[in-house]
């Protein structure tokens, strides 16, 4: 009669990781295309920003999709 509906608190940070990660993508890709806007940066030419937020959207798309709620639910319904 008593369902569980607990999510997976590594669900939610996947979802916020993919959200930061998304954010600081889109963020540092002016720089990357338009070189000449940039003040004196030193390793400006690496592109942190860029290679930081792939790789935080990278992982909360991990997250998200291994901790993802209806998964859960068809592993208990199956048995």
């Amino acid at each position: 009669m008593h369902e569980d509906h607990c999510i997976s608190i590594w669900f939610f940070i996947g979802s916020l990781l993919t959200v930061y990660g998304f954010i600081i993508v889109i963020a540092s890709l002016p720089a990357v295309f338009s070189a000449a806007a940039q003040p004196h940066v030193v390793l400006a030419q690496l592109h942190a920003g860029l290679w930081w937020g792939a790789a935080l959207l990278l992982l909360g798309i991990f997250y998200v999709i291994t901790y993802w709620p209806a998964k859960k639910d068809q592993q208990h319904s199956e048995s």
